[in-house]
């Protein structure tokens, strides 16, 4: 599970993430959505322990995020994390290696998200597609119960999303914890089992995906509670503009 509770961040002397407090529980996949500017990178950063907090607490398992034994979070926080000149293989033999896990469960990533054999391909020539498997096989290094992933389904085509699917499902099978940062609500609408919205670096609304839904009041249940929520939390409007 992860826990945030009255979580503030400032960055560059503006508020990033304002008093937020939620959960993302065991054997769900939940799912952090706003627009730009709503906080959900500083938020996964700070998860993630690569950014500290002002204040307020972050509980991963129990541990302080930041603190977790290695292995315990896998963390996917988008393609591009990554040097060209590596080899897929080699790629995440030297990021299992910084956490402490033998060799052969970058072997076992690849298998597991469909990369196997392009394991000695130079990760410069990657597809986006492509990035984004790897980047999704670093988060399963060591098979973690807690996941941190950012826009995994972004480069995806329509095989690759039906594969990102079933993984997801097998994720909250197993009963891990797998938090997401999204744009894409076809995708959330599809696959979230609680949702998360933010907004000026707060929470909009926090619940499970049907609940969430049951507030829909247009064709597209999802986009229209989520435009309904951050009505007035966006960076900019094409109407206030005209």
């Amino acid at each position: 599970m992860i826990r945030l509770n009255g979580v503030a961040k400032r960055l560059g002397g503006a508020v990033a993430v304002d008093g937020l407090s939620f959960e993302a529980p065991s054997g769900a996949i939940t799912y952090l959505l706003g627009p730009n500017g709503a906080g959900k990178s500083t938020v996964m950063r700070m998860i993630a322990g690569l950014v500290r907090p002002d204040s307020g607490e972050i509980l991963v398992d129990g541990a302080k995020a930041g603190r977790q034994r290695p292995g315990d979070l896998g963390i996917g926080l988008g393609p591009f994390a990554r040097n060209p000149a590596h080899t897929a293989l080699g790629h995440l033999r030297w990021q299992a290696r910084l956490g402490g896990l033998p060799d052969a469960a970058a072997q076992h990533a690849l298998e597991r998200v469909g990369l196997a054999s392009a394991s000695r391909q130079r990760v410069g020539g990657f597809s986006l597609g492509m990035a984004q498997r790897l980047s999704i096989a670093s988060a399963l290094l060591g098979d973690p119960p807690t996941l941190l992933l950012d826009e995994p389904a972004t480069g995806l085509d329509v095989d690759g999303l039906l594969w990102l699917r079933r993984l997801l499902e097998e994720l909250k099978a197993d009963g891990r914890t797998v938090l997401i940062a999204s744009h894409d609500l076809a995708e959330v609408e599809e696959t979230a089992s609680r949702i998360v919205i933010l907004g000026r670096g707060r929470v909009l609304a926090d619940a499970t995906r049907d609940e969430i839904l049951s507030r829909a009041s247009g064709p597209r249940p999802l986009e229209s509670v989520y435009l309904e929520c951050t009505r007035g939390s966006v960076e900019y409007s094409v109407e206030e503009a005209s």
